[in-house]
């Protein structure tokens, strides 16, 4: 089963508490359930999103060990990443065939953290024996094309290859150099041994969990490792898996990329839903989506409607886990139910905030018992021997409801030279803001009549994608004016506080 959502608040929708209440309610039922999660980024933890660990009786444990380092698997990411980045300079130093353009490196450094004062870099600089000056940048470690490769790749061969295919820059002849032509996939993929590994951890009420891999929804494919849902496929009835944020972002991606990749297709899809993201599409600003407000929790039920039929495009017919937290209004709970049992979509509410897997025994009923009726049949929004500007176009029609999609200068020629290369048959990840359907996180709600904009191409030769990059997205993420770095803290004891 696949668990998504409705576009967000900021703050998150508590799809990760669900994927974990949805699990201890299908063992409370008497199902060999367990759930597959990505792994928690020290990016958001500081940041405005927080802890990626589920909550209050739903919640992975150790959380605060799972929160920060884990087990190390995004430092070596990183690592492997950084290490080509450097032989890619090393080459560009000594002038050594496959001679390298410094100014034709599009592989970035990462780091897993929140730091918009690195998107943009100059290195090299401090003399003959320092380096190369040239421009550069850093990436977030989630948004790595290695990130990608980790949960993509099926064994240590499809890995070493993998990394390989990686396109580090250009030569000045305009030729692709890639990671196999500076011998840098064996040392990546040695640096990656043990973070192949899928990493067995427990829910509070004792559900098996595996969490592995940690690609963000926005900037990445938003998914746990095809590693990890495959070892839980066979040995479990039934997995719960994340696809975050919103359908438009991880959810497509897991089907038309994960799904696709790996073989295998989803007995049901779960959206869920709060009243607090509601009323925040409804035009209320998020210090207030706590307040009942009737009218405005109408109106955001656009953006619930066009998931839900974003969904079926798909095949599949969704169902509707409303996550109820302390504060919520019986009156507008209700009003949300009744809404879409109205409209025929099947519905419950799911408190496992605060009474963990018993908090969602009804709704977990009917998932279950859509998925044993279900006969999985993959549909994808595109084919892959689309043209790539037009797999983006369909998306942006049928997922996000553009009237089209503007591709800049660069991002045409960028179009141009993937297919020349041979790389026109991948399918694409849509780089673009979690918090609307369009790539203007201003317009909530359901947008129509909108144009997005392609405003970059890159190519992730290694991962088998393309990723457009739309709008104003970054990916580097800044921190907030207020980080949740501020409310951490190391007792004297060694107790760690404030990550959630």
């Amino acid at each position: 089963m696949i668990v998504s959502a409705i576009n967000p608040t900021p703050a998150g929708e508590g799809k990760t508490t669900c994927v974990i209440g949805l699990t201890q309610a299908a063992r409370r039922l008497g199902v060999r359930a367990s759930c597959a999660l990505r792994e928690p980024s020290l990016g958001p933890v500081f940041g405005a999103k927080g802890g990626g660990t589920g909550g209050g009786r739903s919640m992975l444990v150790p959380s605060e060990r799972i929160n920060l380092h884990f087990t190390g698997d995004i430092h070596a990411v990183g690592a492997a990443n950084n290490l080509l980045a450097s032989l890619a300079d090393n080459d560009v130093y000594f002038e050594q065939p496959p001679r390298l353009d410094a100014r034709q490196i599009v592989l970035r450094r990462v780091m897993d953290m929140n730091d918009r004062f690195l998107r943009r870099t100059v290195s090299g600089l401090g003399g003959r024996t320092m380096g190369v000056p040239r421009e550069g940048g850093f990436d977030i470690t989630a948004a790595s094309e290695v990130m990608a490769i980790l949960c993509l790749a099926r064994d240590y061969a499809d890995l070493k290859a993998r990394l390989g295919r990686m396109i580090v820059g250009f030569s000045r002849d305009g030729v692709p150099v890639r990671a196999a032509d500076l011998s840098a996939e064996g040392a990546m993929a040695a640096l990656l041994r043990d973070a192949m590994l899928p990493n067995l951890v427990q829910t509070t009420e004792g559900a098996p969990a595996v969490v592995h891999g940690g690609p963000f929804g926005n900037i990445a494919h938003g998914c746990n490792s095809v590693v990890a849902t495959r070892l839980l496929l066979q040995r479990a009835e039934v997995v719960f898996t994340e696809a975050g944020f919103g359908f438009d972002l991880g959810a497509e991606k897991f089907l038309d990329i994960k799904c696709r990749a790996a073989g295998f297709w989803p007995h049901a899809i779960v959206l869920v839903v709060t009243l607090r993201a509601l009323k925040f599409h409804g035009g209320v600003r998020v210090a207030e989506v706590a307040r009942p407000n009737q009218p405005a929790l109408e109106r955001g039920m656009d953006n619930l409607d066009k998931h839900l039929d974003s969904v079926r495009q798909f095949g599949l017919e969704p169902v509707v886990v409303v996550n109820v937290r302390g504060e919520d209004s019986a009156d507008e709970l209700s009003s949300v139910v009744q809404h879409l049992r109205q409209e025929g979509v099947e519905v419950g509410l799911a408190d496992v905030y605060s009474r963990g897997g018993e908090g969602a025994l009804d709704v977990t009923r009917a998932i279950l018992a859509r998925a044993e009726t279900a006969s999985p049949q993959p549909r994808f929004i595109y084919e892959l021997s689309d043209p790539p500007m037009e797999k983006v176009r369909r998306i942006a029609r049928t997922i996000y409801g553009a009237q089209d999609v503007d591709f800049s200068v660069t991002a045409k020629k960028q179009f141009d030279q993937a297919v020349a290369l041979g790389f026109g048959e991948l399918p694409v990840y849509v780089a673009k803001t979690h918090l609307s359907l369009s790539d203007d996180d201003r317009l909530i709600g359901r947008p129509r009549d909108f144009e997005m904009t392609v405003r970059e191409l890159r190519i992730a030769a290694g991962a088998g994608f393309l990723v457009p990059l739309t709008g104003e997205i970054t990916t580097m993420p800044g921190l907030p004016r207020h980080p949740h770095a501020e409310d951490i803290d190391l007792l004297a004891d060694g107790t760690i506080v404030g990550v959630q």
